[in-house]
């Protein structure tokens, strides 16, 4: 097993394979903000909003890393928005209580800052926007929050919840008790190999005709990568000292991320108490069993608020918190010696289509259909009868990326 740590100096070349906060805050406060319920649903209907209150999602986490920081403004969202609204052409800064003013710049749906910077002990920081429409707001001064590095993080074979599989543990211990609340994110990587890739391909000729090309050796073998969708939360309050053993990330030993080679990234925050609480009641909120009875606790209070007008709705938090991280590496037989790996995450049976257009048994249509479709990838074929597979079976650029990434080691 193989371990990298980044340095908390050092700038990150990870790339952000989806979306991951917004989407979750996004979704939270519009239950937070509709002005119904739905009691008693007993027959389906088209969700719509009935009213609408508009209000401007911040999410904005500076950190003692060396970087270019970032901030992300979105609306809050309809039923029937299909995409998340970015707010456009807002004017954001950060200050200091030196005087220095670190602006940021609109680029791909998020502000950046167009100089790198990092949050430094003793030094408080005030987060300003204004929107295009004249709003302003500003957020309370906040300051770094104490530096407590992760000391290790770790993957061995546990049970939880009588499913037995990978847990992915932080270690991390602070001798002087002043960190005491913390938050995780990862971001998983995992090696996917094809398991029905053969070196031929099927390609339709006509409406009536197939031929047979060299397939490239590129579609056989993929890399993903996910970040984690869950506020990942815990606290060091009721523990004798401050020594954490936090599992991050369970993986089911039936899951087919972990067949080949997986990596894990996990970042490590230090938050403060008032961050602590404000993601503590998002999470409550998310976890409601069921949409139809969401939990209604009212406009959830951050530390931005409106300079000039109260009615002027923002919802977030502006957070200065200390971070470290670290990657991982393990391979399915490192920690599963000899057992079967796990199944594929769809199935990859053979299907034999014979290429002929009559009544049944010809499938002649349909094979064409699936090859142009990219549904269907070729086996092998005797005569008129051709074998074929799911494409996910045989061509794994189908749902993944063949690029390796710039961190990867094998």
């Amino acid at each position: 097993m193989t371990t990298y740590n980044q340095n908390k100096n050092q700038k990150s070349s990870s790339p952000i394979a989806c979306k991951r906060t917004s989407i979750v805050l996004n979704g939270i406060i519009f239950l937070i903000l509709s002005s119904f319920l739905l009691n008693g649903c007993t027959e389906p209907y088209i969700l719509e909003t009935n009213t609408y209150e508009e209000a401007l999602v911040v999410e904005a986490t500076i950190t003692n890393e060396l970087k270019k920081q970032e901030i992300t403004l979105t609306k809050t969202a309809r039923f029937e928005d299909k995409e998340i609204q970015i707010e456009k052409g807002a004017k954001v800064f950060i200050t200091d209580n030196t005087g220095i003013q670190y602006d940021f710049k609109e680029e791909s749906g998020k502000y950046i800052s167009t100089t790198e910077f990092q949050a430094v002990s003793g030094k408080e920081y005030r987060l300003n926007i204004k929107t295009s429409d004249g709003r302003t707001f500003e957020s309370s001064t906040e300051t770094l929050t104490p530096i407590n590095a992760m000391q290790e993080v770790k993957a061995a074979v546990e049970t939880k919840d009588s499913l037995r599989g990978v847990g992915i543990r932080v270690s991390s211990y602070d001798p002087t008790n002043t960190a005491k609340y913390y938050r995780y994110e990862y971001e998983e990587t995992y090696k996917i190999i094809a398991p029905k890739w053969v070196p031929s391909k099927s390609i339709a000729l006509t409406e009536f005709t197939i031929g047979i090309i060299p397939n490239p050796t590129n579609t056989r073998i993929c890399y993903s990568t996910k970040k984690n969708t869950e506020l990942l939360l815990t606290n060091t309050n009721n523990l004798n000292e401050a020594r954490l053993n936090f599992l991050v990330r369970f993986v089911s030993d039936q899951n087919y991320i972990i067949t080949h080679r997986y990596s894990i990234l996990v970042k490590q925050y230090v938050e403060s108490l008032a961050s602590y609480t404000y993601y503590t009641t998002l999470k409550k909120i998310s976890g409601s069993g069921s949409i139809l009875y969401p939990t209604q606790p009212g406009f959830i209070n951050g530390n931005v608020k409106s300079v000039n007008n109260e009615n002027d709705k923002i919802i977030g938090f502006f957070d200065v918190a200390s971070v470290s991280s670290k990657r991982i590496y393990f391979n399915y037989e490192e920690l599963f010696p000899g057992e079967l790996a796990p199944p594929y995450y769809t199935n990859c049976d053979q299907d034999v289509y014979p290429l002929c257009f009559g009544p049944d048994p010809c499938r002649g249509a349909d094979l064409i259909q699936g090859i142009e479709l990219n549904k269907l990838a070729y086996q092998f074929h005797e005569g008129i009868n051709y074998h074929m597979v799911n494409i996910e079976c045989g061509d794994c650029t189908s749902f993944s990326s063949n690029i390796k990434p710039l961190f990867w080691e094998d």
